[in-house]
């Protein structure tokens, strides 16, 4: 576990938590830190790692159990709240976290290149879970197999085994609401505490995939993308994402020409898409 602060004189400013878990590890944590903190000299910026490298393969819901003890002791103590900055897969366990979260007091919660509707791609990430496996096959492993066993099996979302996806994968249906379940009104409620969210990615991503999955679109059964407001689980409200936008309170940042392992370093990302949330 990693956990870095720089106190501040702050008062007005909300926290702001960096949370990642990635195969690159704590380099990228740096990187983010260091930006926010020269933006944002006098608020308080907490960094979070814990999962990285080949570690980051464990079970999601492994992690979020860890990652929402580390934030929680971080909210306890900001009172009048957080900003919630997550990268990659690390948007993903956030997202989960703020459903189960039912005390929680973050502001902002923003995805950056996050596979919030699933993944669904051959890349570099995917062969390092499983190497020689071509994507038509990895719902044989991840739905029938060890699937649980492995973080990237918790997102993937294979559009052409719809119910195998819904009956074989117990997290991202679940924190999205595709698959009912006893505490979807209490998950619903917990998610719709955030203040705002921002959605960002980009068409040169490479490992994201398809791209649009950072702003909750994803593909149908031929493999169009299918944007994030025809989304059955937005359609249907099922973990509050219509509500949220519906109060204006869903904003969305498309850069081109940055990639996957580019966008926490990304100056002009951070310009353009996050500055302006982290006050």
């Amino acid at each position: 576990r990693m956990l870095l602060h720089l106190p501040g004189q702050c008062a007005g400013h909300w926290d702001i938590l960096v949370l990642l878990t990635h195969i690159l590890g704590l380099f990228l944590i740096h990187v983010l830190f260091l930006i926010c903190i020269q933006a944002h000299p006098d608020t308080e910026v907490h960094t979070i790692s814990l999962y990285n490298g080949l570690k980051s393969l464990m079970p999601l819901w492994v992690q979020v159990q860890n990652f929402r003890k580390a934030i929680e002791e971080i909210m306890n103590q900001s009172p009048e709240g957080v900003h919630l900055l997550c990268f990659s897969q690390g948007g993903v366990i956030c997202r989960a976290v703020l459903s189960t979260s039912p005390n929680h007091n973050v502001h902002t919660f923003i995805a950056l290149s996050s596979p919030l509707a699933g993944q669904y791609g051959e890349t570099d990430y995917l062969m390092k879970a499983f190497p020689n496996c071509l994507k038509e096959l990895v719902y044989l492993v991840c739905y029938h197999g060890m699937g649980p066993e492995i973080s990237i099996c918790d997102y993937w979302n294979d559009p052409h085994h719809r119910a195998d996806y819904l009956r074989g994968n117990t997290f991202l249906p679940l924190i999205n609401g595709e698959k009912p379940h006893k505490l979807m009104k209490d998950w619903r409620e917990n998610f719709l505490r955030i203040k705002k969210m921002v959605l960002i990615g980009g068409p040169d991503d490479g490992v994201i995939t398809p791209w649009q999955s950072s702003h909750y679109g994803f593909y149908d059964a031929s493999e169009d993308v299918v944007e994030m407001r025809n989304q059955e689980f937005y359609k249907r409200d099922t973990f509050g994402l219509r509500t949220l936008d519906a109060r204006g309170d869903v904003s969305m940042c498309v850069q081109s020409g940055v990639e996957h392992t580019k966008w926490h370093s990304n100056i002009t990302v951070f310009n353009n898409c996050i500055k302006k949330w982290l006050i």
